[in-house]
């Protein structure tokens, strides 16, 4: 119970392994745009009072580890880190001005887990993921 966060009447550890798209899954995570966007999702997180265990954008989607207070359902958590970080996306890294009518960045749902007992391992998947996905392209390419 050394992990647990206490509040004025509860003691919670509630944490989900996350994973969101972006629209079309175009492979748009690269440089200073996968920087910047983990920048926001953390800058968001830490506004919503949610921790931001582990985070591994990949090219085309991102993991996370969060941490959500029992206050807030991760429905509620994820459509805000989605509609807000898209916004900000917009308007501070892809330049775009005026109205955001219209326009989207995420993909309409993600993936989601709960994580128990084995948070240690599941920490390992998302920061080794991008070696394992190298890996299975490479087996897939040694079968064809």
């Amino acid at each position: 119970m050394k992990d647990w966060t206490s509040q004025a009447h509860v003691r919670w550890e509630c944490k989900y392994h996350v994973v969101i798209l972006p629209k079309y899954r175009r492979k748009v995570f690269y440089g200073k745009v996968r920087r910047r966007i983990g920048e926001i999702l953390r800058d968001l997180c830490r506004q919503k009072g949610v921790g931001l265990v582990e985070g591994k954008a990949m090219p085309d989607h991102i993991h996370m580890l969060v941490s959500v207070p029992p206050k807030y359902s991760i429905a509620m958590t994820i459509g805000y880190l989605k509609g807000k970080s898209a916004v900000r996306i917009h308007r501070q890294v892809l330049g775009t001005k005026g109205t955001l009518f219209g326009r989207s960045f995420w993909a309409r749902g993600y993936c989601v887990s709960t994580v128990g007992l084995d948070e240690h391992q599941i920490r390992q998947y998302i920061k080794e993921q991008e070696k394992l996905e190298k890996d299975q392209e490479q087996m897939d390419l040694d079968f064809d």
